[in-house]
């Protein structure tokens, strides 16, 4: 978890700096991490599609829409109205990806679990649903530690 909240420290500093600048494109694979004494620290890379946020009293950014598949807000790709909303979603997704142990995107899955905010609504929806797949959440334990940090 100490990932997910170095990446959302990032976020945070990237949306509240003087400049207000919108990641855009955050996903699992732009999140480095940089050996510290035992300690890995997250480190965000890829700052090519990040923009400036929006000035005075716009609420958002108009851009042609781009970005990595899976990851993308569904505003986002409706309008192309970019805003720092866009980057939570996104960011909801890395953590999906790390409490799932799956891919944003897998069309390895059957059918119906390729994308895997749809997979994962329903268990979102109600906390009783989640349950052990894979070795992320092996044990009651670590089940525990989803259920807390989900809620």
């Amino acid at each position: 978890m100490k990932i997910a909240l170095d990446a959302a420290r990032g976020l945070a500093f990237l949306h509240n700096n003087d400049m207000n600048v919108i990641y855009h494109d955050f996903k699992t694979s732009n999140i480095l991490l940089d050996a510290n004494l035992q300690n890995y620290d997250a480190k965000l890379s890829d700052f090519g599609l990040a923009r400036d946020g929006p000035v005075g009293d716009r609420s958002h950014v108009s851009t042609v829409v781009m970005g990595t598949h899976g990851y993308a807000a569904p505003e986002y790709l409706a309008t192309g109205h970019l805003t720092v909303r866009s980057d939570v979603y996104s960011f909801g997704v890395v953590l999906l990806e790390m409490l799932s142990g799956r891919r944003a995107i897998d069309k390895n899955r059957p059918t119906g679990e390729h994308n895997l905010v749809d997979w994962a609504k329903p268990y979102l929806v109600n906390k009783h649903k989640i349950r052990s797949r894979g070795a992320t959440l092996s044990d009651k334990h670590k089940r525990q530690q989803t259920l807390q940090f989900s809620a």
